[in-house]
């Protein structure tokens, strides 16, 4: 009876010094000091009641609670699952850890927001091989409490060569997969909310795995493709050097249109838009259409892609409306010559 009642007081006990912990960093007093301690409280909490049940109630046990025959048995159960507990309190450490940098580097704009966003799809799947790592040392530990294990372990040993060939034949995919997203984090050939142009469609990364890479395209669906394919196939990264793009407005329009008026309007157009980064912007005859038509562009420059985008269609729209107005002459028309 004394053996139950002192398994009973140590888990309480257990409970109750990680509860205290957690009112602790939860506090705003050490929250504001310490910036580990929210990401802390949120990642670590369950796993921590976890791993402290399991660790007082292996340290109280009495194999007299059980019986002989039993006691075997629960040794190796609290062995494994306290093996298992503690995995996942270290896998959601480490993950608080990295949520801080990940929070900070977020939050960077300007000139160093590539270098933030290369740092951020590094450590996301540094981290994810990390985890994974740990769960394999952590299914080997779990397998070597078993005799049997540890007895066909100098077998195992032995036959490992063989083994990782066909692992490695089997797994050709997963591997390559695995391989080619460590290739794009540190290579520095795609990142985290990069925006990109792949098969046709215009999207940023949402998210960058170890096995896939997830576009959300501009009209809010998902492309999901292999991480593989980037390292396979051409893609355009319009934000591989920095996040400041230009962006390009195409008018086509008759011969009459004044083009140093449309020029000057273009710049009062910007001037006052505020999407506008106040750097660079030009407008040029760049081509004649076979239709008897001149083609201008207008070019402009934006913060990001997003600013880019309503940036051009902002101008747009201005301009249309502007030649509409001002100058109805110069819109296109079709000349067709009688002989």
């Amino acid at each position: 009876m004394w053996n139950w009642v002192t398994l009973a007081i140590a888990v309480v006990a257990a409970i109750v010094a990680v509860e205290l912990l957690r009112r602790v960093l939860k506090s705003r007093l050490i929250g504001e000091r310490w910036a580990l301690a929210g990401p802390v409280v949120r990642r670590c909490t369950w796993p921590g009641f976890a791993s402290a049940v399991l660790a007082a109630a292996s340290a109280v046990y009495n194999p007299d609670m059980s019986g002989p025959q039993a006691n075997a048995l629960v040794q190796r159960l609290f062995t494994l699952l306290l093996i298992g507990c503690v995995t996942w309190l270290v896998i959601q450490a480490a993950y608080a850890v990295t949520d801080v940098v990940l929070d900070r580097l977020t939050q960077v704009e300007g000139a160093r927001n590539r270098r933030a966003r290369r740092i951020r799809t590094q450590i996301t799947l540094v981290r994810r091989v990390s985890a994974a790592v740990v769960v394999l040392v952590a299914l080997g530990a779990m397998l070597f409490t078993f005799p049997q294990v540890r007895a066909l372990g100098a077998g195992l040993l032995a036959s490992a060569g063989i083994a990782g060939v066909i692992a490695g034949i089997a797994a050709q995919s997963t591997l390559g997969n695995l391989l080619a997203g460590l290739q794009l984090a540190f290579s520095d050939a795609l990142r985290l909310d990069d925006v990109v142009v792949v098969r046709d469609e215009w999207g940023r990364v949402e998210e960058l795995t170890l096995t896939y890479v997830a576009l959300r395209l501009w009209d809010e669906r998902r492309l999901i493709l292999p991480v593989s394919y980037f390292t396979a196939n051409p893609f355009e990264n319009w934000t591989r050097h920095e996040s400041r793009i230009l962006g390009s407005v195409f008018l086509r329009v008759d011969w009459a249109v004044p083009v140093e008026e449309i020029r000057a309007e273009l710049y009062r157009a910007l001037r006052d838009n505020p999407l506008w980064d106040q750097k660079d912007w030009t407008l040029q005859v760049t081509d004649v259409t076979p239709q008897g038509l001149i083609e201008l562009r207008a070019l402009m420059s934006a913060a990001d892609s997003a600013s880019a985008w309503d940036l051009r269609c902002d101008i747009r729209e201005h301009l249309v409306g502007f030649i509409r107005e001002k100058y109805p002459e110069s819109l296109p028309r079709l000349r067709i010559d009688q002989v």
